[in-house]
């Protein structure tokens, strides 16, 4: 198997490597694994693609890059540049550094990556460790990714949906801020909300009189809705997201289109205009 990984951390790290053993793992003796990952820490970047200007790529050893640019441009950089358009068979983004469940999903760019993956027709899992008291006494904060990780991609392979749709399914995954004995196994998990938790910004003035401004995030151990991502995590599990990158309301779009005076009102006034009537 042939799997390419990115993150949004940076190139150096420690998630990095963890995700490097966990594909290693998954990919298997005669395998091969591909890292392309930016050159500097780019979280937060969410989707985004460097489209008005270039980023310089470099080889940082055998199957292994740096790339200025964002997690969605490294997906890119991989696909048709250092595999020179050869298909991977799985993309990992990971393991990120605290959580990308909830609302903080939408900012994140290891779910970017994966994202970008999808819409290029492959197979991607955005892999997040979720922090905590718990993890900040471990002496490694990513143990619960590194012991299950390898577990959770193997049976996403095996036995979740995949389809080949226009914008086909992609996972997310976050592991729950404990121990790696303490996780309780893995949970499918709507994208939740943290109700009253935004980002913001905080001001600053420096030492030579200008203003700055820091962006600030809320609490990130406020549960949300039974059966979504972080309540999931709360409580041990490993939660399992499928998305799509459509961002269409299905749920609003008959609503609308009765408000909007439905379907028929605008075949029929656009066969009015097209047979020379003036719109009124």
């Amino acid at each position: 198997m042939r799997i390419l990984i990115t993150n949004d951390d940076g190139i150096n790290a420690p998630g990095l490597e963890v995700l490097t053993a966990i594909a290693e793992a998954v990919a298997g003796p005669d395998g091969e694994v591909w890292t392309v990952a930016p050159a500097f820490e780019q979280s937060g970047v969410g989707h985004c693609i460097s489209y008005t200007h270039p980023m310089m790529i470099a080889r940082m050893g055998p199957r292994r890059y740096a790339a200025e640019g964002s997690p969605a441009d490294c997906v890119l950089a991989g696909l048709y540049d250092v595999l020179q358009g050869g298909r991977p068979d799985l993309v990992l983004s990971g393991v990120n550094r605290g959580n990308n469940a909830a609302e903080n999903a939408l900012y994140s760019g290891t779910v970017g990556g994966a994202l970008e993956a999808a819409l290029q027709g492959l197979p991607a899992i955005a892999l997040s460790q979720f922090l905590g008291p718990e993890t900040d006494d471990l002496d490694d904060p990513f143990e619960a990714a590194r012991v299950h990780g390898e577990a959770v991609v193997r049976a996403l392979l095996a036995r979740a949906p995949w389809d080949g749709g226009d914008y086909r399914i992609f996972y997310n995954v976050n592991f729950p801020p404990v121990a790696a004995r303490n996780v309780k196994g893995m949970k499918a998990a709507a994208q939740g909300y943290r109700t009253d938790t935004f980002f913001g910004v905080e001001p600053h003035v420096s030492p030579s009189g200008r203003k700055f401004l820091w962006i600030t995030g809320g609490p990130q151990h406020l549960p949300t809705a039974p059966g979504t991502d972080v309540a999931a995590n709360l409580d041990g599990y490993i939660s399992v997201t499928p998305m799509r990158a459509d961002l269409t309301a299905h749920d609003a779009l008959a609503r609308l289109d009765e408000a909007l005076g439905g379907t028929a009102a605008t075949d029929k006034a656009a066969g009015s205009t097209a047979a020379g009537d003036a719109p009124e």
